[in-house]
């Protein structure tokens, strides 16, 4: 990746987190946006930090994702992109959150598919991703999380 490359990469990314901390500290109200902007904020700080570095040529590039690393990625991609621009409003995001992890862990978990223990396995490792989603987001944070037909 040659420095051209990881300027404008780097440059998109600290855009896209500028606009995401904007957005999350002009909502209202104030309360449910506490958590996204303290995340926001140290993504937009990381996030310039590494497009300055590129700037200034101090990064370190490596070769970028092969063919074979992006084929092994699609699938879990998608399942993100769907989770991300529809089902966490659409469905809810303690709802879509499960499916979606659950998803991702079948696809890639070594684990034979064709054993019930397996698969006893990837449930209960979702059912506790889900605990600790709630006890997270709902109890300690107290954040706002997507409602949908769901909860």
């Amino acid at each position: 990746m040659n420095k051209l490359t990881h300027v404008f990469s780097s440059g998109a990314i600290a855009s896209v987190g500028l606009i995401v901390a904007y957005i999350s500290f002009t909502q209202q109200p104030s309360e449910a946006f506490l958590f996204p902007r303290l995340i926001s904020t140290v993504f937009v700080i990381l996030a310039l930090w590494t497009f300055g570095k590129a700037v200034l040529g101090r990064s370190r590039t490596g070769d970028g994702v092969s063919k074979e690393a992006l084929l092994r990625m699609a699938p879990g991609l998608i399942v993100t992109i769907i989770y991300v621009f529809w089902a966490a409003k659409a469905v809810g995001f303690y709802t879509a959150s499960t499916v979606a992890f659950f998803i991702l862990l079948t696809l890639y978990d070594p684990a034979p598919h064709d054993q019930a223990k397996s698969w006893i396995k990837r449930a209960i490792i979702t059912a506790g991703f889900l605990a600790v989603m709630y006890c997270l987001f709902a109890l300690l944070l107290k954040v706002y999380t997507p409602r949908g037909i769901f909860f």
